[in-house]
């Protein structure tokens, strides 16, 4: 299965370029003319705004947590901010993430400045209704291991009881503790009651995955974000390892530099920044050249209506590996 470092080694092999903006001074130097701050998106229900790239705590993040190399962590975050990043996402199902993202931040320094998008979810798996008692517990250690006395976004993680839990987070949030409150799923079988969650309570956040080979976001949870005034939290925008996967010793197009991409992560981010119901996106990295590489899809021009298009033929024209 190959992933970006593999990616980078195949397309070395074969000769093809890596242009990655800041990559040897690590900064977001950009094409000139070129935007140079982040992008900016707005929470609907606040108006507060939130840098369009941030940095989320699944996959290698989780692996390099567990196995507690911490100082690539604290790199990572430190760059993040560094570069105009605040949105974090963790949650507890992400084993050790949470407790050692808080520990890094707050080591740092930095942990006011970031806007922690945390999880709720004591459901048993496979369904079944969750314990309150529990429920209450496991925010309380996030507040710990966060180290604020108020909590930016709680959402609850794959839906889980949302009867039991969603009453939880409302009273957090009516109560001051909470900011912002929302309910995430990346699970397709999910997604019917994610759309009758946002439809039917008031919420201020959801996360889903969505990328240039997974559109079904598209379709309805987008514009419904939209008509109910939901902030979207963005994950998987790489398609996990897929999207590497079809790329694999490709150049990126030069045509990509009209909106100002240069590598594919950037070509990739940058299709699901353009998206205008998309409020941030949280890719998960382990690796400080990633989070910069990163960070500069959140920067310069966005493709247009008919640039999405082109992009998604040329994607869809390669084999899926």
């Amino acid at each position: 299965m190959m992933d970006r470092r593999a990616w980078i080694k195949s397309s070395l092999g074969t000769g093809v370029a890596i242009a990655i903006p800041g990559w040897a001074k690590i900064s977001l130097a950009q094409p000139a003319g070129a935007q140079s701050s982040l992008i900016t998106r707005a929470i609907p229900s606040t108006g507060e705004r939130l840098p369009i790239i941030g940095l989320g705590s699944s996959a290698t993040f989780a692996q390099v947590a567990r196995q507690e190399d911490h100082d690539a962590l604290k790199a990572v975050m430190s760059k993040m901010v560094e570069l105009g990043g605040r949105v974090f996402d963790t949650a507890p199902g992400y084993g050790a993430s949470e407790e050692v993202a808080g520990k890094i931040a707050q080591e740092l320094g930095i942990a006011k400045q970031l806007f922690w998008a945390t999880k709720l979810n004591v459901a048993p798996r496979g369904g079944g209704n969750a314990d309150p008692a529990a429920a209450r517990k496991q925010i309380e250690q996030s507040f710990v291991r966060i180290g604020k006395p108020v909590l930016d976004l709680v959402q609850i993680h794959n839906v889980g009881d949302i009867p039991t839990q969603l009453p939880i987070l409302q009273e957090l949030k009516q109560s001051g503790k909470i900011r912002y409150i929302g309910v995430t799923t990346t699970f397709d079988n999910q997604y019917a009651e994610l759309i009758d969650t946002m439809r039917r309570a008031k919420i201020d956040f959801i996360g889903t995955n969505y990328a240039i080979d997974d559109r079904f976001a598209e379709e309805t949870i987008l514009p419904l974000a939209r008509e109910r005034g939901i902030a979207v939290l963005v994950y998987a925008p790489f398609g996990r390892t897929r999207l590497w996967r079809r790329v694999a010793g490709r150049q990126v197009p030069e045509w990509a530099k009209e909106f100002d991409a240069t590598t594919w992560a950037q070509f990739f981010l940058k299709f699901v920044a353009s998206h205008p119901d998309v409020t941030a996106i949280t890719p998960a990295t382990s690796r400080v050249q990633n989070m910069v590489d990163n960070m500069a899809g959140g920067v310069g021009r966005l493709p247009d209506a008919a640039m999405r298009k082109r992009m998604i033929e040329l994607v869809e024209s390669l084999p899926q590996g």
